[in-house]
């Protein structure tokens, strides 16, 4: 369980929201909303544990967690606007690198198998620097699918992407959820679910 106890956020002078509180259990989604600057990303950064809420408490699992704690990082797996890449590595070299920083081990053949299943095989062996920023997002669909993580938070999964990219997004979020898993996503794309319960919160109204 994923739980948020009037949490209220601040970027600079501007209170950005108060009093957001909700739960999402295993195999919930919980999809975030709102114009932008309204703090759905400062929301979801707080969430993965990477920004301090100015007020309220979030728990995982039924704990209080802090800022950084590792209770909390090592279930995670984060997604936000940038897709991190370093130019001058591989597809393959970069999807090792992200999967390792998060301390996962991870064997050529898997790295490999993820970067098909994103339909990127042609694309394994090239610098970074040539792929399309839609290519670029599929790279960090398969660290998604190599971390294996209990708590999905995505930040607009779902940008540079055509239709098949979006529908492929949906479908590892209905696999996520099938499992157990949690997801939380701040998108203004419409996505299909299928029959898992989705909750949706709305930020500055």
């Amino acid at each position: 369980m994923l739980e948020a106890r009037d949490l209220a956020g601040r970027r600079g002078h501007a209170r950005l929201f108060t009093g957001v509180s909700f739960a999402v259990a295993p195999g919930e989604a919980l999809v975030v909303a709102g114009p932008n600057g309204t703090g759905k990303t400062t929301l979801l950064r707080m969430l993965a544990g990477l920004a301090q809420p100015e007020a309220g408490e979030i728990r995982w699992r039924g704990q209080p967690v802090r800022t950084f704690a590792a209770a909390l990082r090592q279930s995670v797996a984060y997604s936000g606007h940038a897709t991190a890449l370093k130019d001058d590595l591989s597809t393959e070299e970069n999807l090792v690198s992200l999967v390792s920083l998060a301390g996962v081990p991870v064997t050529p053949g898997e790295a490999h198998e993820a970067i098909s299943a994103v339909s990127l095989s042609r694309q394994r062996n090239l610098p970074a620097r040539v792929l399309s920023a839609g290519q670029r997002r599929r790279v960090g669909l398969a660290r998604l699918r190599l971390l294996k993580r209990p708590l999905w938070i995505l930040d607009e999964p779902t940008t540079a992407l055509d239709a098949a990219g979006i529908d492929f997004v949906a479908g590892m979020m209905r696999e996520q959820l099938s499992r157990g898993g949690i997801v939380v996503a701040a998108t203004h794309q419409p996505l299909d679910f299928g029959a898992a319960r989705v909750s949706r919160l709305a930020l500055g109204g």
